[in-house]
């Protein structure tokens, strides 16, 4: 209890440490549809995956060694996301083996077969850096060129690329982060031009205006231009950093901010959208960051009851309810949300968050087969897979939303639990209401036999368990 008291922790939450810490650390981590968590090890070509145990838990799961990332290719703050298919995407970065880059290099995983395919860039892209980047509704993967108003759009099934200059963007991408919005936009913050903020509407293929956040969330660049390319011809010069933004279950986005220029304390804010697509909006002004600290370039996650933890740049802890913002406990790392609702940090650690989820925000299953087999892929739907939001953000890269269904089977005699691979998702959007959608799932070839309880799980927020047989 005097632990407790004294990092600001309450009895209903808590931090515990892995039985078994990541074995090169993690410099960011994705959930794979398979159940298992992914991360990127310190070495920055290594990457490992975290198992959970028979009973599925995470805090005594082992680690494994996967494949390391083609030749030539070693990047940091990259753009990142897990496809519609389950695959793992990884675009650009920032440095590549240490040295500003900008690079336009990229690879995909493929967990069924444990190895990484070198990616093209973008036709006549040279650079793609620390992009910001989003898988849309529709499964296409949309890219950012950091430099120019540039974007690109991604086929996972055909892995081809179309490109083009959106009308109506206000500045150019860099250092902003894009999140997703119920309505299929894509919700950005200027860096360059802030304190204006953007929608990017797909359907329209063109940005419209989101209003002011009314208080400055950007900091200034503390750089000037920053030489790289070949020879180091090319000057970039950044426009400065911004805090993680994170779509809330009542529809509202809590928006975070970096360091301000005069000393004052740190800002957020927070986005309602309008009816309409077409409406812009409005913000109002939200708490500040205590004791000088905030949040630019660090990480947020969604907690299954709808508040936001925030990691400030000191390493503190936050949680936003909705009004307030609260610090707790210190912990370094990168935050990522579990089907168990507790929250990864980093590949050491994990934060049991407090309070639970409203039943309105759950899947629900309306049809699945009563019975499988070992070794087959079934498909099986209902409402809310997605979840309500992306769940998880970053100030621009490490982008590592898991708005997408996981299956999660219980033995019934011997409660062992088992996640299946899902793939093929029929919608990647978020908060898609009573709007049936549906995913594939493979029924593991070992996993045991008999009376079984099946939930769909998303964003840590499992459904009402359906019954099932295993054959």
């Amino acid at each position: 209890m005097l632990l407790l008291a004294a990092s600001g922790v309450s009895p209903a939450q808590s931090i515990q440490r892995l039985t078994h810490a990541a074995p090169d650390g993690a410099i960011f981590a994705l959930q794979l549809t398979d159940g298992t968590v992914m991360v990127q090890g310190n070495g920055e070509t290594d990457w490992w995956k975290l198992t959970p145990d028979n009973k599925g838990s995470y805090l005594n799961g082992t680690w494994s060694q996967l494949a390391s990332l083609p030749a030539g290719y070693e990047p940091y703050a990259s753009a990142s996301a897990v496809l519609a298919d389950g695959r793992l995407l990884v675009e650009g970065g920032e440095y590549n083996f240490g040295n500003f880059d900008l690079t336009n290099l990229g690879a995909i995983y493929d967990p069924k077969t444990n190895t990484w395919t070198k990616v093209t860039p973008p036709p006549k892209w040279s650079f793609i850096g620390d992009s910001p980047s989003s898988v849309l509704a529709n499964g296409l993967y949309l890219i950012g060129n950091k430099l120019v108003k540039n974007i690109a759009v991604l086929d996972p099934k055909t892995m081809t690329w179309r490109q083009g200059i959106a009308p109506g963007k206000s500045d150019f991408n860099a250092e902003e982060g894009w999140t997703l919005m119920p309505d299929g936009s894509i919700l950005t913050l200027d860096v360059k031009n802030a304190p204006n903020t953007e929608r990017f509407i797909p359907s329209k293929k063109k940005w419209v205006s989101a209003g002011s956040t009314i208080v400055d969330l950007h900091s200034p660049s503390p750089f000037g231009c920053l030489p790289f390319g070949p020879g180091g011809k090319y000057c970039y010069y950044p426009p400065g950093e911004i805090g993680p933004a994170i779509l809330r279950p009542d529809g509202t986005v809590f928006a975070t901010g970096s360091y301000t220029q005069d000393g004052s304390p740190a800002h957020t804010a927070i986005y309602a959208p309008g009816k309409n697509p077409s409406d812009t909006g409005t913000w109002t002004v939200g708490p500040d960051f205590p004791n000088g600290d905030d949040a630019g370039d660090s990480f947020a996650a969604l907690l299954p009851n709808g508040d936001v933890l925030v990691e400030g740049e000191s390493g503190t802890l936050y949680v936003f309810d909705g009004k307030n913002l609260t610090p707790g406990p210190f912990a370094g790392g990168s935050l990522l949300v579990l089907p168990t609702g507790q929250i990864l940090i980093g590949g050491t650690e994990l934060y049991n968050p407090a309070g639970s989820y409203q039943s309105s925000w759950a899947p629900t299953v309306t049809n699945c087969p009563a019975a499988v087999t070992r070794g087959n892929s079934y498909k099986i739907s209902g409402t809310q897979f997605n979840g309500l939001s992306q769940a998880n953000s970053f100030g621009d890269e490490f982008e590592t939303a898991t708005n997408y269904p996981l299956v999660r089977i219980t033995n019934q005699a011997s409660g062992h639990v088992f996640y299946t691979r899902t793939h093929d998702h029929s919608s990647m959007g978020v908060a898609t209401g009573s709007k049936i959608v549906s995913t594939t799932f493979d029924v593991p070839s070992n996993m045991e036999t008999g009376a079984s309880s099946l939930e769909v799980v998303a964003n840590g927020i499992p459904s009402i368990p359906v019954s099932i047989t295993i054959n």
